[in-house]
């Protein structure tokens, strides 16, 4: 596992210890930059469920502004920090332990241009994070804001949001990204 581009390219990352995260492989890691690229440099990033840390990681290395990390693991906020260490981009990051929901409905201090979603598999709490975004889309998200759900093709379900519309899907294997975005404001 490693950066792909930018500022800390080839810079390896650590991997959580046990099998309670899910990292992202590095094609779709690849894959997930190249459509997400209009939405970064400058960029305020979540990086929810954050495991190894290493898509927002990504991120910063290619040019966000800042990433917050949250994930409720201890084992995975050790990692993390020792990630950002390896690729000297602590400065741009604030690493938060705790719980994601609560977090979306009471910890945001101002809202971002990328939400990534990439909790614990057959859960459903994607739907669940999805759920709060679109419930309070202001507070959580700036306009032309993307959210992105990284899930197991198996856990997908349609659903009507209120506010966040699909406008992609890709899948690669057994990982499915999903891409959300409010509608324009009207004229």
């Amino acid at each position: 596992m490693r950066v792909i581009s930018g500022t800390a390219k080839g810079r390896k990352l650590k991997m959580v210890p046990g099998s309670a995260t899910r990292p992202i492989t590095d094609r779709v890691k690849e894959n997930l930059f190249n459509l997400v690229r209009d939405d970064l440099v400058g960029a305020r990033w979540l990086d929810l469920f954050a495991g190894t840390g290493q898509v927002g990681i990504e991120a910063l290395s290619r040019g966000a502004a800042a990433v917050v990390f949250l994930d409720n693991a201890l084992p995975a906020i050790r990692t993390l920090h020792e990630n950002l260490r390896a690729t000297d981009l602590s400065a741009r990051a604030v690493v938060r332990k705790g719980d994601a929901f609560a977090f979306l409905r009471h910890g945001v201090p101002e809202p971002f241009d990328v939400i990534y979603v990439a909790p614990p598999q057959y859960r459903q709490m994607w739907l669940k994070a999805l759920e709060i975004i679109d419930a309070q889309p202001e507070k959580l998200l700036r306009p032309d804001a993307l959210v992105v759900v990284q899930i197991h093709p198996k856990e997908y379900q349609e659903t009507p949001w209120q506010h966040l519309h699909l406008t992609d899907q890709r899948q690669y294997g057994t990982t499915m990204l999903c891409f959300y975005r409010l509608p324009p404001p009207a004229p």
